[in-house]
């Protein structure tokens, strides 16, 4: 099985394109933070290219902007290529099946605002149900008996 799920920032703008078959494709790199901090207190984070086609591709270069939170669910996967000199090159990114809004969009129309999600009561601060949510946080909301 080969499935990667992400969240992160968007560390640019998507680069949108089209294939010489008129195929939207669009190309952009996210900052996902690590679990841990460093031994001097400083989060690290990994930056991963991502590439999205056709719709997904439309709906990231709407959406999304540089610094936008989003959430890519995909698989990983690895090319090989020769660069401009013939020196033989290897190319690892994640093809994105489905996106999600890490932020609410109440403040920014591309959802790329730092106000947290969830007000203290652990609600939704908005009625917005486009963005990714976290459910509720009790048993109470769940389908069957433990």
């Amino acid at each position: 099985m080969n499935k990667a799920i992400l969240m992160g920032r968007l560390t640019r703008d998507p680069e949108m394109r089209t294939t010489p078959s008129q195929v939207n494709v669009c190309t952009f790199t996210i900052a996902v933070d690590r679990r841990f901090k460093s031994q001097s207190g400083e989060r690290q984070a990994d930056f991963i290219p991502v590439v999205a086609w056709r719709q997904q591709a439309d709906f990231i270069s709407r959406y999304f902007r540089k610094g936008s939170r989003i959430v890519v669910v995909g698989s990983i996967q690895t090319r090989n290529w020769e660069d401009q000199e013939g020196k033989k090159r290897v190319s690892t990114e994640v093809i994105a099946d489905e996106i999600y809004f890490g932020d609410s969009k109440k403040g920014d129309s591309y959802g790329g605002n730092d106000t947290p999600m969830e007000t203290s009561a652990g609600r939704s601060s908005g009625n917005d149900s486009e963005g990714f949510m976290p459910a509720p946080d009790d048993d109470t909301s769940l389908p069957f008996d433990l």
